[in-house]
């Protein structure tokens, strides 16, 4: 098995189909936990972009901007592209995409039930729906990934 560094020094292989290898989306990982958290988020996020864009437009930029957010954390995880980049921590970056997440539909979705309009309260539901969905998954990250190679490096 190569290793990121081995595959990324080798020269590109021939053919129209050596391009698309790179990018080929694993369906287990699309069925897994992780999988269906983040589908979870992109879909709740793109239900909540769509309310603010109906009642309260100020806030539509949060939750557009963290459906980008998770719909490039969903790509690089299904299609594993992110062991390319081998520097970076992800369980760390993926950690600080759930709880930025988590305060800002905590206040954005507070701000938007003052209003008082429909789509701004079904925003507020979601939010607080789409809070809980994150939280859960910033928990399963710390308590698989980050708690795991902490109790692994004082074991050294």
């Amino acid at each position: 098995m190569l290793s990121a560094l081995d595959r990324r020094d080798r020269p590109p292989e021939e053919g129209a189909a050596a391009g698309l290898q790179g990018f080929a989306v694993d369906k287990t990982f699309l069925s897994s936990l992780k999988g269906i958290l983040l589908e979870t988020e992109l879909a709740l996020t793109f239900i909540i972009f769509i309310c603010f864009t109906a009642s309260i437009s100020a806030y539509m930029a949060a939750a557009l901007l963290e459906f980008f957010i998770t719909l490039a954390f969903l790509f690089l995880y299904a299609t594993q592209y992110y062991q390319r980049f081998d520097r970076l921590n992800w369980p760390c970056l993926d950690l600080l995409r759930c709880v930025s997440a988590i305060i800002i539909f905590l206040v954005v979705s507070f701000a938007a039930v003052t209003s008082r309009d429909g789509a701004a309260i079904a925003a507020f539901v979601f939010g607080i729906i789409l809070v809980s969905v994150f939280a859960y998954d910033a928990f399963k990250i710390y308590r698989t990934e980050i708690a795991s190679r902490a109790t692994q490096g004082d074991q050294q």
